[in-house]
């Protein structure tokens, strides 16, 4: 069995998105996400979350353990009951089995954190223990991502498409065709920064040193089986992880950040693939007790 971790993690993920859209916003007619006062595109960490959860469910298949918590067609409540069937808890009668056990709590949680990875990675509202009364509905999980910036502003464009597949037959008998639109980043790189926390770790969810590792391939590969019509061409370029010495760390994440530097080569054009930029890691800025790994 692997050991939990017992180091803090600090990391810079680099991805890029070529004539697609990284994070379609809902309320804007699904156009890629925009800060408008700097117009610098946005994906948010629930997007990015979502991509590393669908890898893991990938190549695990549900292997015990690795189970996704929060996936598509399946109700929280259903894999909540799972942990009071396995553990004989009659939900009607917790006040008193508490009183019995006052461990239930840490034993619902427990078994919620060894069955799924992303409950064991990035914590959980499970709302079935919450209405129950139970302690253990809410699990801070020691890994958490920002959100992802692009390094310059983007440029979103409309585009309008003509398909031949007409909606009613109504329609069909006026016009052999309809107009679409597409909502895509013609180019634009993006940055986001994450933590890893060995306290988290030990004292709440076991995340081991398997689980980091799975979670540093996941992060490569997250656009790897997410191709669509809408986001084709998306990549993880560079991962940048930053090894504490010790559980609590040995400096703060902003300076270890600050190491981290993406620039474009010539600031006069405009940006249309990662050649364009250079990323250069200040190896002076960081403090000492942090190691620096890269992946990519």
């Amino acid at each position: 069995m692997s050991e939990v971790i017992k180091n803090r993690y600090d990391f810079v993920v680099l991805f890029d998105v070529e004539n697609g859209n990284p994070n379609g916003d809902p309320d804007n007619g699904n156009a890629p996400r925009v800060d408008l006062d700097t117009g610098h595109g946005i994906v948010t960490d629930v997007c990015l979350k979502r991509k590393i959860r669908n890898y893991v469910e990938t190549v695990k298949e549900e292997e015990e353990g690795y189970q996704i918590y929060i996936k598509e067609g399946i109700p929280l409540n259903t894999s909540d009951a799972k942990a009071f069937a396995e553990l004989s808890i009659d939900e009607k009668k917790i006040p008193a089995m508490k009183k019995e056990d006052p461990t239930l709590d840490k034993k619902i949680r427990d078994f919620m954190c060894s069955r799924f990875f992303d409950i064991r990675t990035f914590g959980a509202v499970m709302t079935t223990f919450v209405k129950a009364n139970l302690n253990c509905g809410q699990v801070r999980g020691p890994v958490q991502l920002g959100f992802a910036r692009s390094v310059d502003p983007i440029v979103p464009q409309s585009l309008t498409i003509t398909r031949v597949a007409i909606t009613t037959e109504k329609d069909a008998e006026k016009k052999k065709t309809e107009m679409g639109r597409k909502e895509i980043v013609p180019y634009g790189l993006y940055r986001v920064e994450g933590f890893v926390s060995a306290n988290l770790a030990r004292k709440v969810t076991g995340f081991t040193e398997v689980d980091l590792e799975l979670l540093w391939e996941a992060i490569i590969n997250m656009f790897e089986h997410d191709h669509s019509a809408a986001r084709g061409k998306m990549a993880v370029r560079d991962l940048i992880i930053f090894k504490h010495d010790s559980e609590l760390g040995n400096a703060p994440s902003y300076k270890l950040f600050d190491s981290v530097a993406v620039e474009k080569k010539n600031a006069e054009t405009q940006a249309r693939c990662y050649g364009d930029y250079e990323v250069r890691l200040y190896e002076e800025k960081i403090p000492e007790g942090v190691t620096c790994i890269r992946k990519s």
